[in-house]
């Protein structure tokens, strides 16, 4: 059994917390996405991504190949969530809030969030989604994941994050996260992000906000992988609603 309840664990809200939001939060307007600092240490991220092969931790395991998602492998957590993972989803959330609040109004949009993580993830139970959406990934040589959005149903949460588990160059090879935006009236932009061990990458779940002469239009947008082209890369999915 990994212990998951390793030293660093009780700082990671710190380390959340101590991100700079406004810069952030910038980067977010601007982008629909932004790297955190460092959020775990290697010793933590091993930890992490060694929960893999324990599969009581794990309510389903999906082969991307086989629904044509890619290539690769990830499995979704239980509800009963290890120390780690639970503490930072919770210390992201009020950290994001004010941002979905934001877009949404931006949007004219409804901003159902309460203030209380709890009280959201009831609100989705009882709206049927009630299935945990917490997620280990891992890659091999010649693994990618296609583009697209985790959009489970209703209710949905416009942020979500990332964190790397392995250190690109020395671990893995390749497997840049990579988002396209689609623009009015315009092709398609993307952009690619490498994923420091231990760091976090905020970024949209479905879209945002992006401002026109008519005042603020929605900009969709779609997240993958790029295809790993050597070693192993694992990282840590935080969604903050759950699936149907």
């Amino acid at each position: 059994m990994i212990d998951t309840t390793h030293p660093t664990d009780a700082r990671v809200g710190e380390h959340v917390a101590a991100g700079d939001w406004d810069a952030l939060s910038a980067e977010l307007d601007e982008h629909g996405h932004a790297l955190t600092g460092r959020l775990l240490d290697p010793d933590a991220c091993r930890d992490i991504a060694a929960l893999y092969d324990e599969t009581d931790h794990f309510r389903t395991t999906i082969d991307m190949a086989r629904y044509r998602f890619g290539s690769g492998q990830y499995r979704y957590f239980t509800h009963e969530l290890p120390d780690v993972v639970r503490e930072l989803r919770e210390a992201f959330y009020p950290r994001l809030l004010p941002i979905a609040r934001d877009w949404a109004a931006k949007l004219g949009k409804p901003a159902p969030w309460p203030d209380s993580l709890g009280e959201w993830v009831a609100m989705c139970h009882a709206a049927g989604q009630a299935k945990s959406a917490q997620i280990l990934l891992r890659y091999g040589p010649g693994d990618w994941n296609a583009l697209h959005r985790d959009v489970f149903g209703e209710m949905l949460f416009p942020l979500q994050v990332v964190i790397g588990l392995d250190a690109p160059g020395a671990d893995f090879t390749g497997g840049e996260f990579i988002m396209t935006e689609q623009r009015p009236r315009a092709q398609s932009r993307g952009s690619s992000t490498t994923l420091p061990q231990g760091h976090g990458l905020i970024f949209t779940t479905r879209d945002r906000p992006v401002a026109s002469k008519r005042g603020w239009s929605t900009g969709p947008m779609r997240h993958g992988v790029s295809t790993v082209r050597s070693g192993r890369r694992r990282t840590l999915g935080l969604v903050f609603h759950d699936a149907a």
